[in-house]
């Protein structure tokens, strides 16, 4: 569930690994020469852009996790109480559930 929410498409334009290295260069040069308040806003975008570019370095294989959420999913919410609707509403994808034998009933 936590690599489906890392993953999950986001609206715009995505950036690019060279983008990113693009705006940390000029977040350093402007830090020097910035007042007390601006300063604190760039490091705080600078940190964000750097955990953004390990997060786009770092490999997911969403598909062998998709597997495993498959093997797992109908058995495990049949224990804890899990519908159909409420996986949805986590983000799961209709065609994973119907994939995984999750019923579309209502409880």
């Amino acid at each position: 569930m936590e690599a489906l929410e890392a993953h999950k498409p986001k609206r715009g334009r995505k950036r690019t690994s060279e983008g990113i290295e693009t705006r940390l260069e000029a977040i350093e040069e402007q830090i020097a020469y910035a007042d007390p308040l601006t300063r604190v806003h760039l490091v705080q975008e600078r940190m964000n852009l750097e955990a953004e570019l390990a997060n786009k370095e770092e490999s997911v294989d969403l598909e062998a996790l998709e597997e495993g959420f498959v093997e797992a999913a109908r058995s495990y919410g049949e224990r804890k109480g899990i519908t159909y609707a409420a996986w949805r509403a986590a983000g799961v994808d209709a065609n994973t559930l119907r994939r995984a034998g999750v019923p579309r009933t209502r409880g």
